[in-house]
């Protein structure tokens, strides 16, 4: 396993400055954010040569609403999906990390031909049968991370996730991204999942079950790291805490917490 940090947690005015923190901590890489990478990409991948810090996925974030009624909207999204993937091929990420719909119902319920979230689940399945070849041809992985019911209402667990991937055929391709956070609310038993799931998982995003550091809540750590090392994941684990995205303000407390934090991880097993 390799740990990284998105990129928003890290205090500096520059690739070059935050690839240099994420280097002087241990971590291994950084999450970037889709919106407005593009123009970043030159100096991102100048910092990356420079650091050896590498690039550990693209996150999509909220540019769009990939299941949305209207058509234009529709296109929009998967347009910025695109530029995302273009971008992580660019940047030697392993993949783009996407949740396919945030906040409140963007199609209409109509039962009894079809249901709110069957008609979600059919629009996904259509987006996924050209995005994963697409994803496949260009060279990286997509991976849909499930989310809390209270930021979505539509693929909450690792179970949900894979009833997608099921459809497409376990698209090699085309994987989840489990996050320690959303699991420690939606999950039985988030362990268990992890286990139950690993020929799933192709992307771990870790916080604590307030959404803080890890060590800060009630995870216990060491068993995620062994459950992980039981399946044989080899792949990224991100830091994604506090409020990924918006970050920016609180990135200064969060380097005087990281020593301690990494420090706890590496002695869980990580």
């Amino acid at each position: 396993m390799r740990l990284a940090i998105q990129e928003d947690m890290l205090p500096g005015g520059t690739p070059l400055e935050k690839c240099g923190q994420a280097k002087s901590l241990g971590l291994a890489g950084i999450e970037y954010w889709g919106d407005g990478l593009t123009a970043r990409v030159p100096e991102i991948v100048a910092a990356i040569q420079q650091t050896g810090v590498a690039a550990a996925a693209v996150n999509y974030g909220t540019q769009g609403r990939l299941i949305d009624a209207d058509r234009p909207s529709r296109e929009a999204a998967l347009a910025a999906f695109r530029a995302c993937v273009v971008n992580a091929v660019d940047l030697h990420a392993a993949g783009v990390v996407v949740v396919p719909q945030v906040g409140a119902p963007a199609v209409p319920d109509l039962t009894p031909y079809k249901s709110l979230i069957q008609l979600e689940y059919e629009l996904l399945h259509n987006h996924l049968r050209t995005l994963s070849d697409y994803v496949y041809a260009i060279g990286v992985d997509l991976y849909i991370e499930p989310v809390n019911r209270y930021e979505t209402h539509f693929i909450n667990t690792l179970a949900d996730g894979v009833r997608v991937r099921r459809r497409i055929k376990d698209h090699a391709h085309v994987k989840l991204a489990a996050d320690l956070f959303h699991m420690a609310l939606e999950e039985a038993d988030p362990v268990a999942a992890l286990c139950h799931h690993a020929a799933d998982i192709g992307y771990v995003h870790l916080a604590d079950s307030n959404r803080r550091l890890p060590g800060e809540g009630m995870i216990d750590f060491t068993e995620v790291a062994t459950a992980l090392h039981a399946v044989g994941y080899s792949g990224w684990v991100t830091l994604a805490c506090g409020q990924p995205g918006h970050n920016a303000d609180h990135a200064k407390g969060f380097l005087n917490d990281l020593p301690a934090c990494l420090t706890r991880l590496k002695g869980a097993g990580f």
